[in-house]
């Protein structure tokens, strides 16, 4: 069975897990296998806590979904439009859906239905008409699963800076925006 709950101060590693996991197999191919290799669950969960997600006053939600009762197999985080995709720069007439993953072994078997279903309630209840999502261009499963779900590109792009180590300049990937409709 399936729950889907809010983030809590505890939750850290365990999304961090989710989304180490999630990137290593989802952007296996994509992105450099090098920067793969060298993600660590414990500085995510760092990040995250030095971020403050749990924090009832962040303009950032982030809902869990469970599997068994009580282990974490995907997350969703949503809120106000980050404009140039800066934290500080937010944009309320718009939501966003900042990251949705799921643990690879939990791919196709609706956790990430439930979590988008749960996101887009949640952007709906703060009021936003419409949401934004920012996809790798060559991530074509997420692309997919967005066009069922209703999203579409909209038009604009950007590039997203994956640092390399030794000095070597970032690799430059593309991201497209997807825009869908919120409520009626």
């Amino acid at each position: 069975m399936l729950t889907i709950r809010p983030e809590e101060p505890d939750d850290a590693e365990a999304i961090a897990q989710v989304h180490v996991h999630g990137w290593q197999a989802g952007y296996a191919g994509i992105m450099p296998e090098e920067v793969l290799g060298r993600l660590n669950v414990s500085a995510w969960a760092q990040r995250r806590r030095d971020l403050g997600t749990a924090d009832p006053e962040h303009p950032f939600t982030t809902l869990l979904a469970e599997a068994g009762g009580s282990k974490v197999v995907g997350f969703a985080s949503f809120g106000p439009y980050r404009v140039d995709q800066d934290r500080a720069n937010l944009d309320p007439t718009h939501g966003e859906l900042l990251a949705l993953y799921v643990e690879p072994g939990h791919w196709g078997d609706g956790t990430a239905t439930a979590l988008l279903a749960a996101a887009r309630e949640g952007l709906a209840a703060r009021g936003f008409p419409t949401y934004r999502a920012w996809v790798l261009a060559e991530n074509e499963r997420a692309r997919r699963f967005y066009a069922r779900a209703g999203l579409s590109p909209d038009g604009e792009w950007t590039t997203y800076p994956v640092p390399l180590s030794g000095g070597r300049p970032p690799v430059r990937l593309v991201e497209l925006r997807y825009a869908g409709r919120l409520g009626g």
